[in-house]
């Protein structure tokens, strides 16, 4: 959730570190501070409520010198966003900084008993707890600060993602993770902090990622990196290369990173399938899915867990695998599974999804599945990420990075890598016929280029969208393939423009939802011209006999449902299960313009951060 970046080198620290905090901000934009030790050795915190360009302001008049430093961007968990709460934050004796993504789940009993050790707190944070705990643990132990926060964290539960420096000890750098992502960019003679890869690709492409329960500490002008785990066994760092171009975390002339995200969908599908859809021998390849093939011959049923976005483009799954795969599957919410008690089985295989690879009730649905014998697949798009560590095979789906709070991007290829799953699934389990099958590959090579005429025509969904700013409630229905893709389309426009929506299965209105349609409300129907299309005409008529404001989703030169709709979106032809990959596409554009009409943030919106690191 929070946004972590630190340095340590010979360059001056605090315009990395502002600029790290900038490209980090979609994690969190509550607070922010900074944290330096200057040539004397002094240890400065600076920090104030708001965005990274309060703390700019703030710290005009400071002293910024200094060739170390941590920072932090903030999305509140404990304690209101103010001043007081944000991060850094101080020991009792400003001896020590730190910084913190992730919950310390035992905080109070800890306070409670530092309290009683004399010490006093300023903030409601559970972060303070944390380093007055390291800081009592040293004046305990007299040890090393690495060996402090060793030895603190071995008595904490929870997750975390840590930075931490001393007063007076301006050559070392010590973080820690467990839950929380953390990776360290190895530079020349310098060393980085991150969140994730964002603040560091602009100065080295070499990584460390830190793996669960692993504390590192960086000296400087040392080559030598030491990394150990909560049992105090000393590790090898594994460099690894990141795969990011600066421009892929840069605007590029769009107004706002979830439009620029949108219009990317055409080529982060084509990266997404590069190599694997094979149109000239109209084949899937998936090195995944056949070195474990007899994993999935063999499953009971496939189990697909995730939140959000991801849930979304998990139940479009279901609808792929057990339509052309004749295998059962089971959708689960990962905050609602991992605490359920699950029935899981040895023989059934858990699938995954993740954009960042980091949620953290999907890696604890992975660790109760696994747990319990099941074979786990994962599907993410941040390489290196704990998805990637934890799970026996997966897919990345390349999206490339997501800066947007909003998915876009990440929901079209993660259901893009469904489908290629399914065809590959269905033609090894002979659930496919091959005339079949290689309809739908050369079916889905040809999607990129339709999302590209779509967006073509985003001025003309721009339009329509100016006319529902007045909305207070929107309603979305779908059926098949494309209910979840209504799920989807309340979802954005909840996220970014703070309208109550809600998605229902077209045939459900019936069961409650139409009490609420008048002519002041706004029903967006997805309705691609299918099998059951005869029964979206029938549910379309029965809302315009009640007054309601449709927009329809429709095939190019449906003229049946312009004839009743108020509005509607064309797009083009395609089969009924790669329809989601185009019918996604008007709604995320709807939710955009109708949240920019109304002036709303839509990149960091209210309440909500990117990656959702803790429960």
């Amino acid at each position: 959730m929070c946004g972590i970046v630190g340095y340590i080198g010979n360059r001056e620290a605090y315009p990395i570190l502002i600029k790290g905090l900038h490209r980090l901000e979609y994690r969190g934009y509550d607070s922010a501070g900074i944290a330096l030790i200057d040539s004397e050795s002094n240890l400065h915190v600076y920090k104030t409520k708001g965005k990274v360009a309060n703390l700019e302001q703030y710290c005009k008049d400071k002293n910024i010198s200094g060739t170390i430093g941590i920072a932090h961007t903030r999305w509140a968990t404990h304690g209101e966003p103010n001043d007081v709460n944000a991060h850094p934050h101080y020991s009792q004796s400003e001896n020590l900084a730190l910084i913190h993504n992730g919950i310390i789940e035992n905080y109070l009993p800890l306070r409670q008993m530092l309290e009683k050790n004399g010490f006093t707190f300023v903030s409601q944070t559970d972060t303070e707890v944390l380093v007055q705990f390291i800081e009592y643990v040293r004046s305990k132990s007299q040890c090393s600060l690495y060996e402090a926060v060793h030895q603190a964290l071995s008595q904490v539960v929870g997750a975390y993602a840590i930075g931490v420096l001393e007063k007076g000890n301006a050559d070392v750098l010590v973080a820690a993770r467990k839950g929380s992502p953390l990776i360290v960019g190895v530079g020349e003679q310098e060393y980085f902090l991150g969140s994730d890869a964002s603040p560091i690709v602009e100065y080295t492409k070499n990584v460390i990622y830190l793996g669960e329960e692993e504390i590192v500490e960086i000296k400087r002008g040392s080559s030598d990196i030491l990394i150990k785990n909560l049992s105090n066994v000393k590790l090898k760092p594994q460099i690894q290369k990141i795969q990011m171009d600066l421009s892929e975390i840069e605007k590029g002339g769009f107004e706002h990173f979830m439009l620029k995200e949108i219009f990317e969908q055409p080529k982060s599908l084509e990266m997404c399938m590069n190599g694997r859809v094979q149109t000239e021998m109209q084949e899937i390849i998936l090195s995944g899915i056949r070195d474990n093939i007899a994993k999935f011959r063999n499953a009971r049923r496939i189990l697909i867990t995730a939140c959000g976005t991801s849930w979304h483009a998990a139940l479009i799954g279901k609808y792929l695998i057990e339509y052309y795969c004749k295998i059962p599957v089971e959708v689960e919410v990962a905050s609602e599974f991992r605490y359920r008690n699950p029935v899981v089985f040895e023989d059934d295989v858990l699938i995954a999804i993740s954009q960042s690879g980091e949620t953290a009730d999907t890696l604890a649905a992975i660790e109760l599945a696994k747990a319990n014998g099941a074979f786990i697949y994962g599907i993410c798009n941040a390489v290196g990420s704990s998805v990637a560590r934890l799970t026996h095979s997966g897919t990345y789906t390349h999206a490339g990075p997501e800066i947007g709070v909003a998915s876009t991007k990440a929901f079209t290829t993660q259901v893009a890598v469904l489908t290629m799953i399914t065809l590959l699934l269905g033609k090894e389990l002979g659930t496919i016929d091959d005339s079949t099958y290689k309809h739908l590959v050369t079916s889905l090579s040809e999607v990129s280029k339709k999302i590209e005429k779509i967006l073509s025509k985003a001025d003309k969904i721009e339009q329509i969208s100016k006319v529902f700013t007045y909305a207070r409630n929107f309603m979305y229905l779908g059926r098949g393939y494309n209910y979840p893709v209504a799920l989807e389309g309340a979802l954005k426009l909840k996220e970014i423009s703070y309208i109550h929506a809600e998605g229902y299965p077209a045939a459900e209105m019936k069961h409650g939802p139409i009490a609420l349609v008048d002519e002041e409300m706004p029903i967006v129907v997805v309705a691609p011209k299918f099998k059951i299309y005869d029964k979206i005409v029938s549910n379309i008529e029965e809302l315009k006999a009640r007054k309601g404001k449709i927009i329809a989703i429709v095939t190019e030169g449906d003229t049946n449902i312009a004839n009743i709709a108020d509005y509607v979106i064309e797009i083009p032809s395609t089969e009924e299960c790669l329809s989601p990959l185009l019918t996604v596409i008007p709604l995320q554009l709807l939710s955009y313009y109708i949240a920019t009409a109304k002036g709303r943030n839509v990149d960091q919106p209210r309440n909500l951060a990117k990656s959702v690191t803790v429960e």
